[in-house]
């Protein structure tokens, strides 16, 4: 149970990760240059957060870095928790016809196991959160920046990171999401060369 436990909490924390970073630039508000122009010729755009955050390579790159960075801890973790539950149906099927000393120090080893298994696992959750959380917002400067600069480039006087309602006339998440992918597989393309570079 305590392994089922802490493996809803694991998910509820990435889910929780995610909408954290929707929810950070859920507000996001440009307002450029070119505001004294009448009102009814004002340029406006909105953006569909969540998906630009999806689909965005960069996103991408934060999911990677991070498997990279804590798969090693959950795989000792899947470990921890066969290792335990092997002990706890061994407990089950022989319990009847063990002695009382390999019976107790059966007891002791489950809940030591059980114990550790919870502190790892909130340990785990908590430095996942917190690596999540720096990556995430390092992510959400990149896009706001990319998002200013596309909109000053565009003469755009104003952009709104989601709304009520809006049309497909003022929906500039495509182009947005182009510009953040030509950036992604742009950095890749240089970094490989570096690479090559630096094994001759």
């Amino acid at each position: 149970m305590a392994a089922l436990g802490g493996e809803r909490r694991l998910r509820r924390a990435r889910s929780a990760s995610s909408k954290l970073a929707v929810a950070a630039i859920i507000s996001l508000a440009a307002a450029l240059p070119g505001t004294g122009r009448a009102q009814t010729n004002l340029k406006i755009g909105v953006i569909n957060v969540q998906r630009l955050l999806e689909q965005a390579p960069q996103s991408k790159a934060v999911n990677d870095k991070l498997q990279a960075e804590f798969g090693p801890r959950q795989s000792d973790i899947v470990k921890m928790r066969q290792s335990l539950q092997q002990k706890q149906d061994r407990y089950q099927k022989d319990q009847a016809v063990m002695g009382d000393e390999e019976r107790t120090n059966l007891e002791r080893q489950i809940r030591d196991d059980q114990r550790d298994l919870e502190r790892t696992q909130n340990e785990f959750v908590e430095d996942y959160n917190a690596r999540r959380n720096d990556e995430v917002g390092k992510l959400q400067r990149d896009v706001l920046q990319l998002v200013q600069a596309y909109a000053t480039a565009q003469k755009y006087d104003l952009v709104l990171g989601d709304a009520i309602y809006f049309s497909g006339a003022v929906d500039i998440t495509a182009p947005v999401l182009a510009e953040l992918q030509a950036k992604g597989t742009g950095a890749a393309k240089s970094a490989a060369p570096a690479k090559g570079a630096g094994g001759k």
